[in-house]
Order: C-alpha cells, then structure tokens, then sequence
C-alpha cells in the first residue's frame, strides 16, 4: 500500500522539520558548553554530523539548519528534504541506534569516554514526538507539518564547508584562540556602552511605530547578515504588506529578522543598523529604556 507520503515524495513535494534536542549524561562532557567554545564547536558538529549520516543514511536527504541554545539542551534544528532519509532517521532514533552513533562519535572525537551517555528528546513544532513513537506515519506526518522556512544559519554553512575541506585535504586548521569575552554581553553606541540582549516585542513595536519610509534601510542593513532578508525579500514584503502601511511593513520585516535569526536577534544588531542609516534618533529611542 502506498502511503500518502510516498505519493508525495514521487512527485518531489515531500519536506519536513524536527528538532533533536541533546543532553550528555556525564558529568564531565556538557555539549552546550562544547558548542559555545570555538576551540570545540567544530568537532563537536563534526560529531552530531557524523551521527546524522548514520542514522539517515548518508550524507543527503537532509540538512542541519542551526544550533539552539536550549540550556541545558542542545538544540539541532533539521530539514529533511527526502521521505526516505527521514523515515530512516525516525528508525534509527526509535530502536536507540542514534544515540548509540552519538556516544561513540562524541566519546571517539571529544576525547571523554569511551562512550559518552546522552539523553535525546524529538520535537516537531509544539509535539513531543517520543510519545507517539509507536507510529511513524503520526511522526511522519508531525515533521511534514512543521516544515521550517528558515534558511541554513551562515555559521552552519562554515561549519559544513570546513568539514568537507577536512575530508578532501586533510585536517583543517584549527582557529585562532578566541578573546575572553567580556562578562556581559554589551554594544557601544555613540559615548556609551549599553547591555546587549534579544529584542523583545515591545522593540518590535517600537521601531515599527517610529521608522516610518526608512524601513527598507533598515532591512537592508539587516540583510548582510541576515540571509532571510537578502535577495527580493524586503521587496516582497513591501507590496505583500501595502495595503496595512509602512506600520505593518516595517512590524513583518523585523518580526521575519527575529525568528530567522532567533537568539542572535539582538538590540546591537538593530542599533548598529539604524546607525548605518542614520536614524540615531530612534536608535535612542530604543535605548532609552536602557
């Protein structure tokens, strides 16, 4: 019997979104601490990679979008682009074999243990998809249903072109040693030095109801380094939004940079964008809460 799915994945229109989540059990391997480490990111990605083309059977089928800080998890963002690499993928995670591939990469590369115990958890959009472990077409039919239109995050695609420099010339170097970083977070900003943090909605609002006709500088601003907003998006947005006004436009333009960007959405960014356009005035008026 052929499956929906399987109809769909012949014509080419079969796509899906999960997040695996991760959490080592051992006391002396913290894979969130290893992922915010420059010195470790790579092998650690190197690590969930190899897992991955395991467990999916091969290098394609699917893609890593980005890494989620989810304290104490961390959090792999994926996009499964073929059926049968994802139905693969569920296999694997429900007879333990992934997590297994997992602890032996992590305890071969991370030089712990010869095996590293890790808890796992699967989610598609707002379920749980352990608990309905026992029907892979529910789960199918979960990851299909969250599909994800964001793009792969700019640091994943470094991390997979140095990998597959690793593989074709040897071993890659490794990157300078990184600068302590300060003990907070902050930005300057004219004379001052200000705390960086996510925006909140109330930025959002902020900024919508004050840039007026600039929006689209912003945008623009925004765009190198925000692959979401690059290319005809702005443009899009512009007459997709008309209609409800610059309010709106401006509101649907900072609200995608948020959620394409997530944890990296901060106030600096905005702030350093708004300066670039010269809209110091709103800059300080975003941080006069600050």
């Amino acid at each position: 019997m052929v499956t929906k799915f399987e109809s769909m994945a012949e014509i080419g229109g079969w796509t899906g979104g999960a997040v695996l989540f991760l959490e080592s059990l051992c006391p002396h391997v913290n894979l969130l601490s290893l992922y915010k480490d420059p010195h470790h990111k790579f092998t650690l990605f190197k690590v969930i990679k190899l897992t991955l083309t395991d467990s999916a059977g091969g290098l394609g089928g699917y893609e890593i979008l980005k890494l989620h800080d989810a304290d104490p998890l961390l959090g792999v963002e994926l996009k499964f682009v073929e059926l049968e690499a994802c139905r693969r993928f569920l296999q694997s995670y429900v007879s333990g074999t992934l997590r297994q591939a997992l602890a032996q990469h992590a305890g071969r590369l991370l030089a712990a243990a010869p095996e590293v115990k890790v808890e796992t958890q699967l989610k598609a959009g707002t379920h749980t998809l352990d608990l309905c472990l026992d029907s892979l077409e529910d789960c199918l039919e979960h990851i299909h249903l969250s599909q994800s239109a964001r793009l792969c995050d700019d640091e994943m695609e470094d991390l997979e072109q140095r990998l597959q420099e690793q593989a074709l010339g040897g071993a890659a170097p490794e990157p300078p040693p990184a600068l302590q970083p300060p003990q907070r977070d902050c930005f300057r900003f004219q004379t001052g030095t200000f705390e960086d943090r996510i925006l909140t909605a109330a930025d959002v609002h902020s900024f919508s109801n004050g840039v007026g006709r600039q929006w689209k500088h912003v945008g623009r601003a925004l765009a190198r380094g925000c692959r979401a907003l690059k290319g005809p998006a702005i443009d899009n947005l512009a007459y997709e939004y008309e209609r409800e006004g610059l309010y709106e436009q401006a509101y649907q333009m900072l609200s995608r940079f948020t959620q394409a960007e997530g944890s990296a959405a901060k106030l600096g960014r905005l702030v350093g964008a708004l300066e670039d356009c010269r809209l110091t005035g709103l800059a300080e008026s975003l941080l006069g809460s600050q």
